[in-house]
């Protein structure tokens, strides 16, 4: 009878990881909603702001805080609003780590939007849930839901659970 279950297991790995490799995958990412209006706290080497422009650049080990998420980058440019009253977006770019509660994301490039909670992640995206990783050219985190979506070409890589 167990010999029938492992079968039965690998047929619907195989199944899975078939489904995985479409154009489009859903996936869970974070073990909780995250709240975006919680402050956004930065820590880096360097920070330079344009007073013009509204934009501030930090470099060096760049690390971004917010509730539960974490983003992590070499360089971030912090864009403000027009009255620069609040932050619109975050560009991190150099290599990007989005961690979210156990689930974590790796890709050349990040930007978050305050205001929506989407975080599009670009460049051999690489997600980690536990054992399992998937690989895409794309991914869009909505940070409200705590969901993903990758696209591109997909790839998951399911290990069996014994």
């Amino acid at each position: 009878m167990s010999a029938i279950r492992h079968v039965l297991a690998v047929c619907g790995l195989l199944f899975l990881a078939s489904v995985a490799q479409a154009q489009t995958t859903s996936v869970a990412f974070g073990n909780m909603q995250q709240d975006t209006s919680l402050p956004v706290e930065v820590t880096s080497e360097q920070l330079s702001v344009d007073q013009e422009t509204g934009v501030a650049v930090f470099t060096g080990d760049v690390v971004i805080v917010q509730g539960e998420m974490r983003l992590a980058a070499p360089r971030v440019e912090v864009i403000y609003s027009e009255d620069q009253s609040s932050i619109q977006r975050l560009e991190a770019t150099g290599g990007a780590t989005l961690v979210s509660g156990e689930d974590a994301a790796e890709a050349s490039r990040a930007d978050y939007d305050i205001d929506t909670g989407l975080v599009v992640m670009t460049g051999d995206v690489l997600v980690t849930r536990g054992i399992n990783v998937m690989t895409s050219d794309y991914m869009t985190v909505d940070l409200k839901t705590g969901s993903a979506e990758m696209q591109g070409r997909v790839k998951t890589i399911l290990q069996p659970q014994e």
